[in-house]
Order: C-alpha cells, then structure tokens, then sequence
C-alpha cells in the first residue's frame, strides 16, 4: 500500500514563482548587511574596551585552525582566516534562513515582527553550537567563556534581528509587486 501525505509543508506559489530564488538572493545580501552591522560594532566594542578591533576575527580564525588541527589539516588562524571564515559561514546561514522562509508555510513571511523574530530565534538556535566552540578549541577558562559568550549573543541576535528584517521586507515587497 502506498501512503499519502496529508499536508506538504513547502509554500504554496513558491515553486515556479522566483520566490525561491528570491529567498536565496535576499538571504545572501541580508547577511552580507547583517555581518558588516555586527562587525563594526564588535570593532567599536572592542575598541571601546582597549583591545584590538580584529580580535573577534582572531579567535574565529584560531578557532577554525583547532577544528582544521582534529582533521589532521595544519591551517594558520588569526584574523584572515576568521574573517573569510565569519563571511561564509554567515552567507550560507542566511541563504539556508532565505530558503526555509520561501519553502515552508509556517515560516512564511507575511509581517516585519515575523520576519524578525524568526530571524532572531533562527539565529539563536543555530548559534549556539557554533559558539561553544572557541571555548572549548581555545581552553577558556570558565570566568572568560561567561563574558564572551554573553556578548556574543548579544552581537548573533543583531544579526538575526537585520536578517529577519531584511528578508521579511524583500519577500513581502516582492509579493506586493507581483499582486498590485
């Protein structure tokens, strides 16, 4: 006997309408515009508190080269790595967030508070294994792990605040142009 799905879950109008593609394209520039936010701000932060404005890019990149080292490849970190590394790790993140919004009815974005919120909360999720990484690569000590994650949440919630934003806005501009 064959089963039958009872609901598809994709959106409907997605497939064959460029809402897709749409999707994809708003998630890539919304996290292009969101990591270039939060960059300068962790930069002025950083500066702010009389450390170097690459450090956050720093520990990314060495970051990276620990987890690079458990596979037996021998990368340099340091900030060129962590910054190539934070980019593409935000465009794939974005354009996943671009295409789940296009694809999927419940995450349909059909109001700005939507759109940011599920912006924020995808963020925050998928954040975080992401984040107890440098402690655990770069042997941080409890007390350093508290303050730095804090504000890394902090800085992830930003992103996923612009992303959700922007998207939201781009998908819900592209269907009025279509309707109107």
């Amino acid at each position: 006997m064959e089963e039958r799905l009872q609901h598809d879950s994709r959106a409907k109008g997605a497939v064959g309408s460029g809402a897709r593609t749409k999707g994809l394209v708003l998630g890539l520039v919304a996290s292009l515009v969101a990591n270039i936010v939060i960059d300068l701000i962790m930069m002025g932060y950083l500066l702010f508190r009389g450390q170097p404005a690459d450090g956050g890019f720093a520990v990314i990149g060495d970051t990276a080269a620990g987890i690079f080292s458990l596979f037996g490849i021998d990368v340099a970190g340091g900030v060129l790595l962590g910054l190539v590394w934070h980019y593409l790790i935000g465009f794939a993140l974005g354009v996943i967030f671009g295409a789940a919004v296009t694809r999927i009815d419940a995450l349909r974005l059909n109001s700005m508070k939507k759109g940011v919120g599920l912006g924020l909360l995808y963020t925050e999720v998928i954040s975080l294994p992401i984040l107890v990484l440098p402690p655990i690569i770069l042997k941080w000590t409890a007390s350093e792990t508290v303050e730095v994650l804090g504000f890394y949440l902090i800085m992830h919630a930003m992103w996923g605040i612009v992303l959700g934003a922007i998207v939201g806005y781009g998908l819900r501009s592209a269907m009025a142009a279509r309707q109107g």
